[in-house]
């Protein structure tokens, strides 16, 4: 596993992961020309969300016994097709179809991170997964920057046909770069999806690890829904790629933090972990306190983005060390899990908004990384003798 495959499996993983976020800036124009309301079009983005949960929890777990070498462009031109599928839609059905298919076909970058979890040495397992993460994380936060800027020079299927385009390229590059495995035992498909549930019912040290995860990220999704919001509305009113444009600065934060997964490989993944959830509430403290200064605003997105993504590759680094036959499917409960809890974070974020404005999305947020705090403190024993 040499440092170059590493930064193109990121690539790649960022290219499929940041398939899922091209229409949140897009809704508005797509609502106008297929001549749907605005609540209509925000499907497209719950269609897209659940069909990506099914992809986790239906095609990742296959890493485990298939090829990945051509599971995975397999899976990549799949989502091409969907992605052109979108960019040709002539209505709304026919787009969030396809959609739904990006989200079940868009799941390359969680079967690259097992595979390079198998292909890296004890040694640097962390550094590795550190950088294939950082990539997932900057293809989520640059294709809503990336999206706004096309939308408005080209319109909306221009975007997705870009993707499309990439997508593929990116397909065809992977298999020729991905490595041939040996074969492994063959499972029933039932069995293997079910196995996912056994194993995690079977290792203390993954339930704790899970948990804290997903309200970590539950934090994350939290934060930026509600940042769209803040900066949305009076005294900033920013306009579509403005808000964007605050998406780099997320982005720095998750380079910042790509090199975290080396605290995994030296022993101190549990202590830092803890220290990044200490990070993330004092960024939600920043954001609140300073809601009305842009300055302290991104201060905050920084923080908050280096202290999350720490959280994100400790754990998943530690998940992939607990059962080295097992990657794709422990991959796929920890996916799973920081999908349920972004979902819950992106569902409070309207009501809370609604409720109480900023300060209340913030004091919830402090409130979710106590709590992960409390299991983590509670926890350390159980995470401790794995590390």
């Amino acid at each position: 596993m040499t440092s170059r495959l590493a930064v193109l499996f990121a690539v790649a993983g960022g290219i499929a992961v940041g398939n899922l976020y091209w229409a949140h800036p897009l809704l508005t124009e797509i609502a106008t020309k297929l001549r749907i309301s605005t609540g209509t079009v925000g499907l497209i983005v719950t269609v897209t969300q659940i069909g990506y949960a099914v992809g986790v929890l239906l095609i990742v777990p296959l890493g485990d016994m298939l090829p990945r070498r051509s599971l995975i462009p397999g899976v990549m031109a799949c989502s091409a097709l969907a992605l052109l599928g979108g960019a040709l839609s002539p209505n709304f059905f026919v787009l969030a179809a396809s959609l739904a298919a990006v989200g079940i076909t868009t799941v390359a970058g969680q079967l690259l991170t097992p595979l390079a979890g198998d292909l890296a040495t004890p040694e640097e397992r962390g550094k590795i997964v550190g950088t294939i993460v950082s990539g997932l994380l900057a293809g989520i936060l640059l294709s809503r920057t990336v999206s706004g800027f096309l939308s408005d020079a080209f319109g909306w299927r221009f975007v997705y046909g870009v993707a499309a385009l990439c997508t593929l390229l990116m397909a065809a590059v992977l298999w020729f770069v991905i490595p041939a495995e040996r074969p492994r035992p063959r499972v029933a498909y039932r069995k293997l999806i079910l196995s996912v549930f056994q194993i995690v019912g079977r290792y203390l040290i993954v339930q704790v690890t899970l948990l804290v995860g997903a309200l970590a990220f539950s934090v994350f999704t939290l934060f930026w829904t509600g940042l769209t919001f803040l900066l949305s509305a009076p005294p900033y009113s920013y306009t579509v790629s403005q808000i964007g444009i605050v998406g780099i600065v997320g982005l720095a934060g998750a380079l910042a933090a790509r090199r975290v997964g080396r605290f995994h490989d030296r022993g101190w993944s549990v202590a830092v972990t803890g220290l990044a959830l200490c990070l993330a509430t004092a960024s939600l403290l920043i954001a609140m306190v300073g809601a009305g200064s842009i300055f302290l605003v991104l201060v905050a997105v920084l923080l908050l983005d280096v202290a999350i993504q720490a959280v994100n590759v400790l754990n998943q680094s530690r998940m992939l060390s607990v059962d080295p036959l097992s990657r794709s499917r422990l991959n796929t409960a920890f996916v799973a899990c920081n999908f349920i809890g972004g979902a819950l974070g992106s569902a409070l974020s309207g009501p809370l908004w609604s409720w109480g404005g900023w300060t209340a999305l913030m004091l919830c947020g402090v409130s979710l990384t106590l709590l992960a705090l409390a299991i983590w403190f509670g926890g350390r024993q159980i995470l401790e003798p794995r590390v």
